[in-house]
This record gives structure tokens, C-alpha cells and sequence, in this order.
């Protein structure tokens, strides 16, 4: 009678052990759903820019812009400052010597976004065709841990080129840049859809 008192016993503190064992657990971790930045950026407004280059574009008023180097309409480098994105957009203009070398400048262009297709994940292009204001080019998201995620080329298919480049102060990481280069392909688009050629 003793022996199973005693059996009886150790049943009982066997399960109250094991329930306790299992009741201090703390519960499995769940892994969180991937996190950005919170940015808040102002909502997209532009005015229109005629700088020193013989081009005007739609330009968001939060960036502003410098020429860097003008060479009597020949070639020209302008600088636009991301302002709070960290970053510039760089537009190299020239004046195309001939039509035959045309081809050639737009394989150097493309020869420039391939030079980051190792590092990028995709590169996705869309063709820009402004046949009223004889404007015709490429531009290119490059998606990943890319130094440029940015690139377009412009031209009027005759005399003028422009190239750009959007390179950010930051290393290129690019989870946590996407709120803002969302942000800036806005921008971007906004100004190649509405770029214009000036005549010299």
C-alpha cells in the first residue's frame, strides 16, 4: 500500500515537473517582417529649369543645381544636389559630332550601365519617345547593392546628347534605400518625360 502511495507520488511530481518545464518556456521568437526607414519626404512639386546647357527639364524644388563645366554649347556638366537623399544626379551633355557616331555614344551609355550589372539583382529600362519635342533615349533602374541604381541617356537623334547619373553618398545598401530611391525615380521620370532641347 505504501509502495504505490509512494508510486503515486512520484507520478504526480513527474507531471508537475514536466508541465512547469514546459510552462517557464518562453515562447519561440518570430522573426519580424522586413523594416525601412521611416522618411517623410514633402509631396512632389517642380518648376521648369533653363540653365546653361542647351536643355530645360522639369526640376523638383527640393534639388537644386550647378553647372560645373560649359564649353560654348559644345559640352557641359551639370551637378544636382539630392538635397536630403544624400546624392547628386550628374548630367553630361555634348553636341554630337556626326550623325554616323551617333551609335557609338549610345553604346558608350549602355556601356556604363553594364559596367554594373555584376552587382545589380535586375536592371529594368524604359524607352523614352518624344517625337513633338524630338526627344528619344533609355532610362535605367538598376535594383541591388549597385553605386548608381539610376541612368538615362537623351537625345534628339541629330545633334544633342545628354547623359545622367545619379550616385549617392551612402553605401549602396539597398533594403534600406528604397523608400528613398522610390522617391527619387519620381522625380527622375518627371524630368525626362518633360525635358525639352534649346537651341544654341
Amino acid at each position: 500500500m505504501i509502495k504505490n502511495n509512494q508510486k503515486s507520488f512520484i507520478r504526480v511530481l513527474l507531471a508537475f515537473l514536466i508541465l512547469n518545464t514546459y510552462a517557464c518556456k518562453e515562447p519561440a521568437p518570430v522573426p519580424k517582417p522586413p523594416t525601412y526607414l521611416n522618411i517623410n519626404f514633402p509631396d512632389h512639386s517642380y518648376t521648369y529649369v533653363k540653365g546653361d546647357c542647351p536643355y530645360e527639364f522639369k526640376l523638383a524644388s527640393l534639388y537644386n543645381y550647378k553647372t560645373i563645366e560649359n564649353s560654348n554649347f559644345n559640352s557641359c556638366i551639370q551637378e544636382i544636389n539630392l538635397g536630403p537623399l544624400n546624392g547628386s544626379l550628374f548630367l553630361y551633355y555634348i553636341t554630337i559630332p556626326s550623325k554616323d557616331s551617333l551609335p557609338d555614344i549610345i553604346n558608350l551609355a549602355n556601356d556604363k550601365v553594364d559596367e554594373h550589372k555584376i552587382k545589380a539583382d535586375k536592371i529594368e529600362f524604359e524607352q523614352i519617345i518624344d517625337a513633338k519635342n524630338r526627344v528619344f533615349g533609355t532610362f535605367f533602374e538598376l535594383k541591388g547593392n549597385v553605386a548608381t541604381n539610376f541612368q538615362f541617356y537623351l537625345t534628339d537623334s541629330s545633334q544633342n546628347f545628354v547623359r545622367g547619373e545619379v550616385l549617392l553618398n551612402c553605401r549602396p545598401n539597398y533594403d534600406s534605400l528604397r523608400p528613398s530611391l522610390d522617391y527619387l525615380k519620381v522625380d527622375l521620370l518627371e524630368m525626362v518625360h518633360n525635358f525639352k532641347w534649346r537651341k544654341n
